[in-house]
């Protein structure tokens, strides 16, 4: 009777955390959304962007950043899950050199894009506006951490 018990118990939690994926993912969706809004109105104030080059500019990123995130999570991800789990020493010379060329090729293949996305602004805003996006994307991402940081600090 106690086995019975323990089944559907372990059948009705299953059912209940597998329900609340969806949500899980629905807030993460909207918390990247909010996030990416976020990037777009900074960007665009700390570049003050005119309307004509913000409509040039931004199909231009946007490409960008969908291109760079394929990389980095087809490449760059594939990697960081072989070596993650203690099993770089359990690795042959000849697998680790070919681990390796991968990275060394995602990585290159990385700078290409960006050298690609920054002639491609060249066209689009002065090289003045180029500068100040890198600066405030670093900006960006510095105020986005901290923000984070100070959530889990208040959670403690």
């Amino acid at each position: 009777m106690k086995n019975l018990y323990l089944i559907i118990s372990v059948f009705f939690i299953s059912i209940t955390t597998f329900g609340q994926r969806g949500p899980i993912r629905e807030r993460l969706q909207e918390k990247k959304e909010q996030i990416k809004a976020l990037k777009v109105a900074f960007i665009t104030t700390e570049l003050n962007l005119t309307s004509d080059e913000a409509a040039r500019f931004w199909p231009i990123f946007n490409a960008f950043e969908d291109k760079q995130k394929e990389i980095k999570k087809q490449k760059i991800r594939a990697f960081i899950d072989r070596t993650e789990d203690n099993s770089l020493d359990k690795l042959s010379e000849k697998d680790a050199a070919a681990l390796l060329t991968q990275m060394e090729s995602a990585e290159e293949e990385l700078y290409q894009l960006k050298k690609k996305f920054v002639a491609n602004l060249k066209g689009v805003i002065p090289s003045v506006k180029i500068l100040k996006l890198k600066r405030a994307e670093e900006e960006f991402n510095k105020k986005l951490l901290q923000q984070y940081r100070d959530k889990r600090d208040n959670r403690r």
